[in-house]
Parts: structure tokens; sequence; C-alpha cells
């Protein structure tokens, strides 16, 4: 998968077993749903697919990560999970002349790397071993594979076992670090039913990919929610051809589930082992390494920050310019999409600056919040259309 990680056909049926290990066979497996030639964007729209605006706006951040690191000789850009290179693409096309003649650009994917990309993208199946730059994370963390649980009539949460053909039954009681990740992120009550997605394996992967930036910036953008807003039943659904649909572990489908970004957030704080950074990337904001308290906040605020804003022209531009006008009109057409309330603009953003200030205008970050985590990203809102 994404981040490097092998998985097992999901042909082969092994019986029931976690919805973690079902998952990524039939994601990544010789004949998982990600290694199919249609790629992401043949069942579902992300912001990348509704606007050339997004790529822009990620192209921007990009700039101001290059402006805080001092402007290195080699500025990089990675793009984690990169489905078939749209964003990546879109990014390059948007850099000013001086950024792009600097830029190294990577698109981390299972999947091969697609004719035609730009010549200019290193494409990868695992994370460069140092970034200094960019890394972005878009719609990656939702199909890192979780385990599913469920309260039974005792009011025990148990793990969830599906089989092949996607009917479940209730295994053993969850022990361990995943326990322990459960009281302290999604606490269930003891009421039969409830179910829960435990998250752990995605604090992993994303304090893992964190890890890889010497310095500049992680961005991970999910639908997501936190601990105040986890819903009761979980998240678990597939997507197949543009429709959501009753998750099926055959390769058939997509398997996502939305992700519990605040925890990401709090497995991302500790600094990992120092890296040496030439002087011309150390930027403003500290030496590599020292790692400020990560961030959250919605698309919509994100976006707005970026000057992705979906205000219309003024009127008096279609008497004076009326090709512009309609331009700017569909423009910002697509700008209102990727900020809308509810849709796309609910999407959560996860920052961590490493070295830098807080390149979407606030300074040098402060120690975190306690537990219960950052600050509420908003209200989940649905996936991109249809996804």
């Amino acid at each position: 998968m994404a981040d490097g990680t092998t998985a097992e056909d999901p042909r082969e049926d092994r019986g029931p077993r976690g919805w973690r290990a079902a998952a990524e066979a039939a994601l990544y497996g010789p004949g998982g749903f990600y290694r199919r030639p249609e790629g992401p964007a043949g069942h579902f729209r992300t912001s990348v697919h509704a606007s050339p605006l997004f790529a822009r706006a990620v192209a921007r951040l990009l700039c101001r990560v290059d402006e805080a690191l001092g402007r290195p000789a080699v500025l990089d850009f990675v793009d984690l999970g990169a489905g078939r290179g749209e964003l990546v693409t879109g990014v390059l096309a948007a850099l000013p002349p001086g950024v792009a003649a600097r830029a190294r650009a990577y698109a981390v994917e299972i999947a091969g790397r697609p004719a035609g990309l730009d010549p200019r993208v290193t494409w990868r199946h695992d994370l460069p071993e140092a970034v200094t730059g960019l890394l972005f994370a878009n719609e990656w963390l939702d199909n890192v594979p979780v385990d599913v649980v469920e309260v039974d009539r005792a009011g025990v949460p148990r793990l969830v076992l599906v089989a092949a053909d996607g009917s479940e039954r209730l295994g053993e009681p969850v022990t361990g670090p995943d326990a322990d990740w459960l009281a302290r992120w999604w606490p269930l009550p003891a009421e039969e039913g409830l179910r829960a997605e435990i998250g752990l394996p995605r604090d992993r992967a994303w304090a893992s990919a964190v890890d890889r930036v010497a310095g500049g910036l992680a961005v991970a953008v999910d639908y997501a929610h936190t601990v105040r807003t986890r819903p009761p039943f979980g998240t678990l659904t597939g997507f197949r051809e543009g429709r959501g649909t009753t998750p099926v572990p055959d390769g058939s489908c997509d398997i996502t589930a939305h992700v519990a970004l605040d925890a990401c957030a709090a497995a991302s704080r500790s600094p990992g082992p120092a890296r040496a950074l030439p002087r011309t990337a150390r930027g403003t904001g500290g030496t590599a390494r020292e790692t400020a308290d990560a961030r959250l906040l919605t698309q919509r605020a994100a976006l707005h920050a970026l000057d992705i804003t979906g205000a219309r022209p003024p009127l008096t531009l279609a008497s004076t310019d009326p090709a512009a006008y309609v331009r700017a009109l569909a423009s910002a057409g697509e700008a209102a999409e990727l900020t809308a309330p509810g849709g796309l603009g609910d999407f959560g953003w996860l920052l961590q600056p490493v070295g830098i200030p807080d390149p979407l205008g606030r300074g040098p970050l402060g120690p975190g919040p306690p537990h219960p985590g950052p600050p509420d990203p908003g209200t989940p809102g649905p996936p991109a259309a249809p996804r």
C-alpha cells in the first residue's frame, strides 16, 4: 500500500478475520482495488478531481513553505497516496518558474507509474528517506486499514470478524494497545451494537510519515471526526463506480472509514530523530526536527487562508470584460464547492510544521492542549461527491 506495507491476494478465502487484515488484502493485495487500472478517479471524486483550484492552493502552500525554509536549493513536494498523479501534476503546473526550477516532486502510490506522467515526477512505492518541503496526504489516512469493534450484549467491545463475502461475527474482546486507544480516543458506552474503528494504525502511519520531514510541513486532508463528534456506529463503508455500497473485502470496492484526526495529531507531536539540514533549509522557525504542535482546521478555513474563497466577481466586470467575468464566475463556483459547509469544506486538515512557523498565518505553535486533543475541526461532512 502507499505506506510501504504489503498485503495478501483478496481472492484467497482465509476465513473470517479482523477488518484490518481483510481490508489490507482487498485494497492492496495482488488483485486489490488500488491496483486496478482505472485508479481511484474511476470510483469517486476527491477535491483534486473537483477543481484545479485545489492543486493551485497546494502549490501556494508549497511556496509559503519554501519561503519559511529560506528558499532551499532543492524543495521537496511529496504527494502521499498519489492515485494516478493528478495532484502532483497540478501542483507542478501551478508553481512559479523560480520555485518549479528547484522543486523535486515525488508521487507515493502502490500502483505502477501512469503513462504520460510529467517526467519531473519521481514515482515511488514508499516515502523518501528525508523531505525538505511539503508532504501532502490527501485522503490517504482513510485508506490505512483499521479494525472494527462492536459492543456485545454484556457491554464488552469485541473485534468484528469479516468473511470474504462481507458477513460478520464477533470475535475476542479488545485488549492491549487497541483497548488503550479506545479508552482514550473512542470510549464506548456499554450499549449493545455500538461500534468504533481503532485508529492506532493510522496514528502510527501518520507519525512515521511526519518523521520523514526533516524541515517543512506535513499535511493530512481527510473526512474526519474528533473525540467530541465520534459517530455511535462507526463509519466503515465501501465505494464502487461512484456509489456508496456495503463494504465487501474481495477487491471489488473501496473500503474506507473516517479518520480520528485528533488522535493522529497527538501521535505526531513527539519529535523523531534529529537530521542535519543544510543551512538554507533551516528556515526562520527553528532547526531540524523541532516539531511544533499539530493543528486541526477545516478545509474551508485552510483554503480561505490560501486565498480560495468562492467570492463572486464584481458585476461591473461583466460589462468591461465579459469573457473574464465568465471565467471568474466559473472559478468562484469551483471554489464554493471546495469550501462548502456540509460538503468538501468540512474536511479536516491536519498540519504538522517541522522547523518552521505555521505557514497558514499563525506564529510558532506552543505546547499542545491536554487530552482530549486539538481543537475540533468542525462537524464532519460527507466525502467528496459521490464518495
